[in-house]
């Protein structure tokens, strides 16, 4: 800035702005506002608290936004008259910061007004114009937080819903193995009573149990990440071998119990070590070590299932909770890829892993394909609200594959030095090129009637740009639709200075 004078009222009626106002309308602002000049360089910055108000009277003005953590120039004018700077000022919300950034690019003339003292002369000269915008902003204000709810609690019912279906698998696994091992438990009390009658002695009943905690220590051994692992046809080989060995030594239904032992690791190996053990023994039998050990291996599996659909249950509700993020501050260092799973967690009634089996709920099997770089480093964010837009552009990407299936490909990067790069990739019939301007426009919706609320895309709009001075963007064309989420790797100077629910406004032409 490089002098301030005084305004007079015939420059100021000069701009089509002020063209219509009244003498003492035009007294009223040259009262309360100056001229000033400015060489090349800013006067707001976005985000910034909105101080003054601007109109161009002379020279040369750039606007700009920042996007992908780049200030992108969105308008360049040198016509009188046009605005910028805290020009909503006078509305219901009454303007915060500064929407975009201005800089002048050659000398330039501005009149200029306190942010507070133009609120007043507008309240003062057009009450009902006030009103009226403040009726539009109040109600475009409560009808997208309404309608921004609505679509965050159908998005959670639909997700409940499928995180209910996970749920019940295991939960019904947990429920069966228990009913089975009751039965098992009951069969084992059965079992104790030979000591009563004197069938089997001391000595022998020693030996069977010290055998029955071998056999337990190899099922677990058999069962865990490090054990043995068949394929198909070595266990049937194996079945073939167990159902012989038994069959030979004179066990009833030794066919029907060899896949048991199998599953639990006892080999035909397993089975000399205990005719060995019952050749010792006067007092017991081969037949009943065998009963003895079959109910130990199946008490030991039916654990197993127990212990690993209660592990899954957990997992499940982890990547919930992390999905939800309620144990989480709003703002933090988060790994991309445990937001982008604990999301896809949520989807997995509907995708695939390999294609092998069914993920929709209309016979179209959709396929997950993750390419996520490892190497990005942890970033800092809002994880709730990341999840957020990571539910909704992957529910518009399972939408668009509904009918005839395809793939959903979640990819991170490095983008620049600065930046991380997560592109949410789907097969589907693609955006026509003439609405893709339009999808981050709130209300735009092209789904049916009664289906879509228009607010997902602008919601994940709103939470990159505006909350995290990312940026959002898409790609499409007929089988490859890309949406590009790019995010800071460092923390935004001022992380709640833009909110998710303001207006993205930049200032306005003179029509």
């Amino acid at each position: 800035m490089t002098a301030t004078t005084p305004c007079e009222p015939d420059e100021l009626r000069s701009l089509f702005l002020f063209e219509a106002l009244t003498d003492e309308q035009l007294a009223v602002l040259c009262a309360n506002g100056c001229i000033e000049e400015y060489q090349p360089g800013p006067i707001c910055v976005e985000g910034e608290p909105a101080t003054c108000f601007y109109v161009l009277i002379e020279g040369e003005l750039a606007m700009s936004k920042l996007s992908g953590g780049q200030d992108i120039e969105t308008n360049r004018t040198s016509q009188r008259g046009v605005y910028a700077g805290a020009w909503r000022a006078f509305t219901g919300g009454k303007q915060k910061t500064y929407d975009a950034s201005v800089h002048v690019t050659k000398p330039s003339r501005f009149f200029v007004m306190d942010a507070p003292v133009f609120a007043q002369f507008m309240r003062d000269q057009f009450p009902m114009a006030v009103h009226l915008l403040d009726g539009i902003a109040v109600g475009t204000d409560r009808t997208r937080r309404i309608i921004d709810n609505r679509e965050k609690l159908l998005a959670l019912g639909r997700l409940s819903a499928g995180l209910t279906h996970q749920l019940n698998n295991p939960a019904a696994a947990i429920s069966r193995a228990a009913s089975d091992l009751r039965e098992r438990v009951a069969n084992m009390r059965h079992k104790l009573a030979m000591l009563a009658d004197g069938t089997i002695t001391p000595e022998a009943l020693s030996a069977l149990v010290h055998l029955q905690e071998r056999v337990a220590e190899q099922v677990a051994k058999s069962g865990s990440p490090g054990g043995q692992h068949l394929s198909a046809l070595e266990t049937s080989d194996r079945e073939d071998a167990v159902g012989d060995w038994l069959e030979d030594h004179g066990i009833d239904g030794g066919w029907d119990i060899a896949p048991t032992f199998v599953e639990g690791g006892v080999d035909t190996d397993w089975l000399e070590r205990i005719s060995t053990v019952t050749d010792e023994l006067a007092s017991a039998t081969l037949e009943q070590a065998i009963r003895w050990i079959n109910y130990t291996i199946e008490s030991e599996l039916l654990m197993n299932q127990i212990l690993e659909a209660s592990k899954r249950i957990s997992a499940l509700v982890a990547d919930a909770k992390q999905y939800s993020q309620l144990d989480r501050a709003p703002f933090q260092v988060a790994n991309v890829h445990d937001l982008l799973h604990s999301t896809l967690v949520m989807f997995a009634d509907r995708l695939t892993k390999d294609g092998s089996k069914d993920g929709s709920k209309d016979g179209k099997a959709i396929n997950l394909v993750k390419e996520w770089d490892r190497s990005l480093p942890e970033i800092p964010c809002y994880p709730g609200d990341l999840n957020q837009v990571w539910t909704n552009i992957i529910d518009n990407a399972l939408a668009a594959m509904r009918d005839q299936g395809g793939t959903l490909t979640v990819r991170t990067c490095r983008y620049g030095d600065n930046m991380a790069r997560v592109e949410i990739c789907d097969t589907g019939p693609g955006v026509p090129a003439e609405i893709r301007e339009h999808i981050f426009e709130p209300f735009f919706t092209t789904k049916p009637f009664g289906e879509g609320t228009g607010l997902g895309l602008d919601l994940a709009f709103n939470i990159v740009v505006k909350k995290h001075r990312g940026d959002l963007r898409v790609e499409s064309v007929p089988g490859d639709t890309r949406f590009i989420v790019l995010l800071p790797l460092e923390k935004p100077p001022v992380p709640d200075a833009a909110a998710v629910d303001d207006d993205d406004l930049d200032g306005a032409d003179p029509e």
